[in-house]
């Protein structure tokens, strides 16, 4: 049995016309009883009503429903489109073209939604940009104009100073270069040299590389008991090396002394290989982790001023990591530590 809420333009012009044909039919035997006149009345009638209320609804109605379609695309309709608008459409029903309606209205609600998010990540990207270059420029800014109103000619000071500038000014370099390799990733204008390589071998280098920071908190830097088997991977050997420099280096500065950085290396299935670096530092709130990989974005503000860096760390190891069609992911708790992992293609014959 249809339902009346899916009626096409043709079944209620023809239900339409029915209900006009059959007392008009029925008055007509009343007053010619001949079956042949009144036959022939019906189906004039029929046909007639028909023909009329369907081209109604059709040409006003539907006319109407074709310019909400096209207002909803936004675009010059192609010829695919308007074979759409002038076969396919009129066959719905209204209420088959409410359901349109309320999907393309569901979808822009996603759509001002997501762009309203993206406006507050916006604003606080530039935020925290902004108080990222003022620092060091301050500082800069402030030793120099110590400098030339005469402390330039005092040996006590001047030395001093001028390093602290040009620390400012390494600050400043970095941040930059960092900005301009998430660019470049994010552009895919930044290439990637795929190699086969051993990833354990290129953790050891990053170990030594790292000697001296992990020295001054007395840190382990060690691999998983039953992950030293060499496992090969097909990357993009010195941005897996900045990988996995930012990420240990991480897990080092927030790591707690006397601790142990610990990584680990998993065959998966055989086609891709699991890398985590693990820590037992004082870890992540859970209201953070969802944003951990946004550009500048710090779960501990003061402390993150104090240990350094630019905050671009894990935004560029997520670039990386996604320019190799891999995922990145992060798991922490409170007071027990947190692990970084992140994927690769295994090795390519």
């Amino acid at each position: 049995m249809l339902s009346q809420k899916n009626f096409t333009p043709q079944q209620l012009a023809a239900l339409t016309a029915l209900a006009l044909s059959i007392p008009i039919t029925f008055a007509i035997l009343i007053f010619e009883p001949v079956w042949w006149v009144v036959m022939i009345s019906f189906i004039v009638v029929f046909l007639g009503s028909f023909g009329l209320i369907l081209f109604t609804l059709q040409t006003f109605i539907y006319r109407k429903i074709k310019l909400i379609y096209k207002l909803i695309s936004q675009t010059k309709a192609s010829k695919r489109e308007e074979f759409y608008y002038k076969h396919i459409l009129p066959q719905k029903s209204i209420d088959e073209v409410r359901e349109d309606v309320e999907a393309w209205a569901q979808q822009r609600k996603v759509e001002i939604e997501i762009l309203q998010q993206n406006e507050v990540f916006r604003k606080e990207f530039l935020q925290n940009l902004s108080h990222e270059l003022k620092t060091p420029i301050f500082s800069i800014q402030g030793y120099v104009d110590t400098l030339l109103n005469g402390a330039l000619h005092n040996n006590e000071v001047n030395t001093k100073f001028l390093q602290s500038t040009a620390r400012n000014v390494d600050r400043l370099v970095n941040l930059v270069d960092d900005l301009d390799a998430i660019s470049k990733l994010e552009s895919g204008e930044q290439e990637l040299h795929f190699q086969n390589f051993v990833i354990q071998e290129l953790l050891k280098d990053v170990y030594d590389s790292l000697y001296i920071n992990t020295k001054e908190k007395d840190i382990k830097c060690i691999i998983k008991k039953g992950c030293e088997f060499p496992l090969n991977v097909y990357a993009d050997k010195e941005k897996i090396r900045q990988v996995l420099i930012n990420l240990v280096d991480n897990a080092i500065k927030y790591g707690k002394n006397n601790g142990i950085v610990e990584a680990s290396f998993y065959n998966i299935d055989g086609r891709t290989v699991l890398i985590e670096i693990s820590d037992d530092g004082a870890g992540i709130a859970d209201e953070h982790l969802p944003r951990i990989f946004e550009r500048f974005y710090r779960t501990d503000m003061a402390r993150s001023r104090k240990v350094g860096g630019s905050g671009l760390g894990l935004s560029i190891c997520k670039h990386i990591i996604e320019a190799h069609k891999q995922t990145i992911h992060v798991r922490s708790k409170i007071d027990v530590g947190t692990t970084f992992g992140f994927s690769l293609q295994a090795r390519q014959d």
